[in-house]
């Protein structure tokens, strides 16, 4: 009789699993549908790059270090696109990056001090800070910003800098600006 409760049991464990699995993956699903097809088509995308990932470490081509940095990397990426869709009900993305304290020169030639960031600022005229992604580690995400934003705020930075002589002061490193933060829990 103690069998077949363990039996029951494991029986029971695994049914409830399967289930939760499956309903979450239902719920994904169902959360993907109600976004529009620019953000579907971006976790698309994060998902191949998951597969890529993974498909490397199960040939064992990259470290376990590797991996489990790039899954976190593709994870904050995925929380961040959700969370600004969700905002800004809005079926747009900007290009995204998700680095961590120690990758932030790989984006910038001046790396800032990810402890004086806030969430909104413009960094180095390339990049806007949008906030700290917790995804197994600490990923700090920023938005680049397109060329035309790129273009006003030098214009901006430019022509609020300007002295009595008229001449141009060029090192517009960190410009706050009016965007709508996006907070990232």
């Amino acid at each position: 009789m103690s069998n077949y409760r363990v039996f029951r049991f494991g029986f029971l464990a695994a049914l409830i699993v399967l289930s939760t699995g499956f309903s979450a993956f239902g719920q994904t699903a169902r959360d993907d549908q109600q976004l529009g097809p620019v953000v579907r088509a971006y976790l698309g995308y994060l998902r191949n790059e998951q597969e890529v990932v993974d498909d490397r470490v199960s040939r064992h081509e990259v470290s376990a270090s590797y991996y489990r940095r790039n899954s976190n990397r593709i994870r904050a990426l995925r929380q961040a696109a959700m969370q600004i869709a969700r905002e800004t009900r809005n079926d747009y993305l900007p290009e995204l990056e998700a680095v961590t304290g120690d990758e932030l020169g790989l984006l910038f030639e001046r790396p800032p001090r990810f402890q004086t960031l806030k969430a909104g600022e413009v960094v180095q005229t390339t990049f806007r800070y949008l906030g700290l992604v917790r995804a197994g580690e600490n990923f700090y995400v920023f938005a680049r910003l397109d060329p035309y934003e790129q273009a006003e705020l030098m214009e901006k930075v430019n022509h609020g800098t300007e002295n009595a002589k008229g001449a141009t002061v060029s090192s517009p490193v960190p410009v706050t600006t009016r965007a709508r933060r996006v907070s990232i829990p």
